[in-house]
C-alpha cells in the first residue's frame, strides 16, 4: 500500500510501518499544500491512503468521490506514535479505498514539575 504522511506527523513513523510504501509530504514537496490540494495531489501520486493528524480534516473536506483513504491520528506525539504503531499498522491492514478511520490513543500521563525550591520565585 502506497501511504502518505501528513506534514504534522514525524518522518520517523514511516520507518514503523514496515510493509508499507511510505513518504512523507515534506520529502515530495507537498508540506505547503492545503488539504484539499494535498488530498488531489496525493491521489495524482497514486497513493491509497494519507495517515494525518488533523483533527479537523474530516470536517474541512468531503470525501465524496475520493479514490483515497484517511487515517486520521487521535495524536501526533511522537513517543505515544512511537509505542502504538502496531495500532496504525493494524489499521493501514484493512483501511479500504475512500475508507475514514480515526485511530485514538490513550493520553500521555502528565509530568508534573516539582515546586521550587525555597528563596525561587
Amino acid at each position: 500500500m502506497k501511504v502518505l504522511l501528513d506534514q504534522n506527523l514525524a518522518h520517523d513513523l514511516a520507518d514503523l510501518l514496515r510493509g508499507h510504501d511510505v513518504k512523507h509530504a515534506l520529502r515530495m514537496g507537498w508540506d505547503r499544500l492545503e488539504n484539499g490540494a494535498l488530498l488531489t495531489a496525493a491521489e495524482q501520486g497514486g497513493f491509497d491512503v494519507m495517515v494525518t493528524a488533523d483533527q479537523n480534516l474530516r470536517h474541512q473536506q468531503s470525501m465524496v468521490g475520493r479514490q483515497i483513504a484517511i487515517v486520521e491520528l487521535s495524536t501526533n506525539h511522537w513517543p505515544t506514535l512511537e509505542q502504538h504503531a502496531t495500532r496504525i499498522a493494524e489499521a493501514l491492514d484493512r483501511i479500504k479505498q475512500g475508507d475514514f478511520v480515526e485511530v485514538a490513543f490513550p493520553r500521555p500521563r502528565l509530568r508534573r514539575r516539582p515546586p521550587p525550591g525555597p528563596g525561587v520565585s
